[in-house]
């Protein structure tokens, strides 16, 4: 967590809430003694539509080769 000076907070505001955004927490301070923090806000997660995926899954061809031999055939097609 670092602490910034409200001055410097308020010329590079834009630049600390893309830092909070990425996860971090930021004190700022006024006259050396923290005042506030900025955190990011919890969003609400979505719920998982169990038939929509599985009609998703359900739609997707099977493959006729292993992965193993897909990656195989991958690495050995490329040249280097």
């Amino acid at each position: 967590m670092d602490a910034v000076k409200l001055a410097d907070a308020k010329a590079h505001l834009s630049e600390l809430v893309d830092r909070v955004e990425a996860g971090d927490s930021i004190d700022i301070t006024r006259r050396g003694k923290r005042v506030a923090r900025l955190t990011a806000v919890a969003r609400p997660r979505k719920p998982i539509d169990a038939a929509l995926l599985q009609s998703l899954t359900a739609a997707i061809p099977s493959q006729s080769q292993s992965a193993a031999d897909l990656v195989r055939s991958m690495r050995d097609s490329d040249r280097y």
